[in-house]
């Protein structure tokens, strides 16, 4: 699954987000969501999160519910 609606998401999901200044590369970072930050249903770049370890960035793939 894709991230970028927000319904696919739920809190201690295990996802791979990219990071802001990962966004030329690419490179993901894989971890389990604390909170959701984006407030719209959809976006088409990827539903904004913060992980358990604090790093925040869109959510490019959904790994485990």
């Amino acid at each position: 699954m894709n991230g970028k609606n927000c319904a696919d998401i739920k809190p201690g999901a295990e996802v791979a987000i990219v990071l802001k200044h990962n966004q030329r590369t690419g490179a993901l970072t894989r971890g389990r969501v604390q909170a959701i930050l984006t407030k719209s249903p959809t976006h088409p770049h990827g539903i904004k999160v913060r992980l358990e370890n604090g790093a925040v960035g869109r959510v490019k793939e959904i790994l485990a519910p």
